[in-house]
């Protein structure tokens, strides 16, 4: 006998049978209607404003505001007819695509081997193989410089053994090898989820006819997990359009540009701003990307459609790896981290603390606290720290609540204007961060009442809160979903609106979770660099635009404490985020 008490039939039945059984107590939806319909009125004048501002530049003469400014086709003329544009938009093409070809193999290994075998140390290895995920890509790529570029640490000590430095970092397979690996947690974040909710049986069936650990993730487990797969590839490729940082550090020095780069470039190419020139490259890059989401959200929602032969009931049970296995599997494991992690990490660990470096160097004797000081003599630099934490810390918080009042706008909802809240938010992800940030210039330009709040921290934490809508509300929708739908039955068979049950019912619940999302979005927001490129101005500078700008002027010194100082407060941020019990992975 059961020695449980049935269940209240309002916790068991469905919406439409409380409705039937309540009818007088069942309140209707449309205050919830209403605050969709808000919810969705204020995301679009938010996120199509910037949009529609590009696509309205691309069509004139001159900047916008200029008096000079005719509608025409003149800037779709001049970047069609540009051989830097077609060089730019064939880079692109390569660079994405060949780090896909290196991320999405990597990322769905380590995803094979951390959550399908019994390999020691898991726990740790699932946060460690995050870490470049959380690091800003003009922090990576610096790294990179001044530990595997021409004369970096490592490559001298190379050169020195073997006569020669066998890469070359400043080259477009160079980049791409440095982007690849630095995407693999991209990969490995959807990838390791899918695979946590596959059975073990067809895997140790599989074994017992004698078949090999790499047999079995080649001919049994890759296959139930291509859907993931194919999504990580559809959103690097995104993601690959979408890079600054990389191409900047690494390929500007020979000449190599992306479209990112080649639209930072027209920023003067005549000597005063080519808005119009930008913009074009900017509608450009929407049309390429928007076909990218439109696919991330088919296979988003036909993902379940996979995941027949998991859920409720699958047995999971972990695959041996033996002792020469373990071995193998922490070698590659540990080899990734060396290259992806430990290099540019302690490339800028040591580059921060000496004065000089290079050929002939000895750098016990360039040790030196002399760059973090001159530093804080430099009133810019310091409010850029002082900012980067701000935005982080106070707008972080301030973008969860935001986010937690877009998800509550589709939660539970399956009707038209779910979908369009859908593409709403995924429509940043179409843009790079330089655009979005370029498009919130114009409109605080633009837009009378906004222009006082252009040189404030506000222009800056507007454009942050859109450019990490994506990823913030999937964080909110992902904890609102744990909530049990039959308690917010409960609560409205009981005469409750939907109001009420939102504030009585679920955010209660699910205020443990906004705790951790908070932490995540305040990385998010620290390693955010390239939002602030064109909205940096006296008074709103920030750790990663400042960076940006330095490189034009060759400040290394400068430029490699401010890394420092990121990585620290990302790290900072990462444990914050652990403590308090966020899911970095699904």
């Amino acid at each position: 006998m059961s020695t449980h008490a049935p269940a209240p039939a309002a916790l068991t039945m469905t919406k439409a049978a409380a409705e039937k059984r309540y009818p007088a107590r069942m309140p209707k939806n449309g205050n919830a209607n209403a605050y969709r319909r808000i919810v969705i009125g204020l995301l679009a004048i938010a996120v199509l404003a910037p949009v529609g501002l590009i696509i309205y530049q691309s069509f004139l003469t001159a900047a916008f505001f200029s008096p000079r400014a005719k509608f025409g086709f003149d800037a779709y003329r001049y970047v069609f007819t540009d051989k830097n544009f077609y060089r730019a938009l064939g880079t692109t093409a390569i660079f994405s695509f060949g780090m896909v070809a290196i991320a999405v193999p990597l990322g769905g290994l380590l995803a094979f081997l951390i959550t399908r075998t019994d390999i020691k140390a898991k726990r740790l290895l699932e946060i460690l193989v995050l870490v470049p995920m959380f690091i800003s890509s003009i922090v990576l790529a610096f790294g990179y410089t001044v530990s595997v570029g021409p004369t970096g640490f490592v490559s001298l000590f190379v050169r020195d053994l073997i006569g020669i430095v066998p890469w070359n970092i400043y080259s477009l397979p160079g980049m791409i090898l440095i982007a690849g690996l630095s995407h693999v947690p991209h990969v490995y974040l959807y990838v390791s989820s899918a695979m946590r909710n596959l059975p073990s049986d067809l895997e140790e069936a599989a074994r017992t006819t004698g078949a090999s650990i790499w047999q079995v993730s080649r001919d049994v487990t890759l296959p139930m997990v291509l859907p993931a797969l194919i999504f990580a590839a559809a959103l690097n490729i995104l993601l690959g359009f979408e890079t600054f940082g990389i191409p900047l550090v690494l390929g500007d020095p020979n000449g190599i540009m992306v479209l990112t780069t080649y639209i930072y470039k027209l920023t003067t190419l005549f000597g005063t701003p080519t808005y119009q020139l930008m913009a074009v490259v900017a509608v450009v890059l929407i049309l390429i990307t928007l076909p990218l989401v439109w696919m991330q959200r088919r296979l988003l929602r036909n993902a379940r459609k996979y995941a027949a032969m998991g859920g409720k009931g699958a047995r999971v049970s972990t695959l041996k790896l033996g002792t020469s296995g373990q071995l193998i599997a922490l070698s590659i494991i540990g080899f990734w981290l060396f290259v992806s992690v430990v290099l540019p990490i302690g490339g800028i660990a040591v580059r921060a603390f000496v004065d000089a470096w290079g050929e002939g160097v000895n750098l016990w004797d360039q040790l030196t606290f002399a760059n973090f000081d001159r530093m804080l003599e430099v009133p810019s630099l310091v409010r850029g720290i002082i900012n980067t934490v701000v935005l982080s810390v106070f707008g972080g918080a301030l973008a969860v609540g935001i986010y937690l009042l877009v998800g509550l706008a589709g939660h539970r909802n399956w009707g038209m204007s779910n979908t369009v809240l859908d593409y709403i938010v995924l429509l940043p992800r179409a843009l790079p961060g330089l655009v979005i940030g370029l498009a919130f210039f114009w409109v605080f330009l633009f837009v009378p009442f906004l222009t006082p709040l252009r040189p404030t921290l506000v222009s800056l934490f507007v454009a942050y809160v859109v450019v990490g809508l994506s990823y913030g509300l999937r964080l909110l929708q992902g904890t609102l979903i744990q909530v049990a739908p039959e308690l917010e039955e409960s609560a409205r068979t009981t005469g409750a609106t939907i109001g009420r049950t939102w504030k009585d019912v679920v955010i209660p619940i699910v205020r443990p979770g906004l705790a951790g999302a908070w932490a995540l979005i305040m990385i998010i927001f620290l390693r955010e660099y390239a939002t602030g490129v064109y909205l940096m101005g006296a008074g709103t500078e920030v750790i990663g635009s400042l960076m940006v700008s330095l490189l034009q002027t060759g400040a290394m010194n400068t430029i490699a404490a401010l890394s420092l100082i990121s990585i620290v407060l990302t790290g900072a941020g990462l444990a914050l985020a652990l403590r308090l019990g966020a899911k970095i992975h699904d």
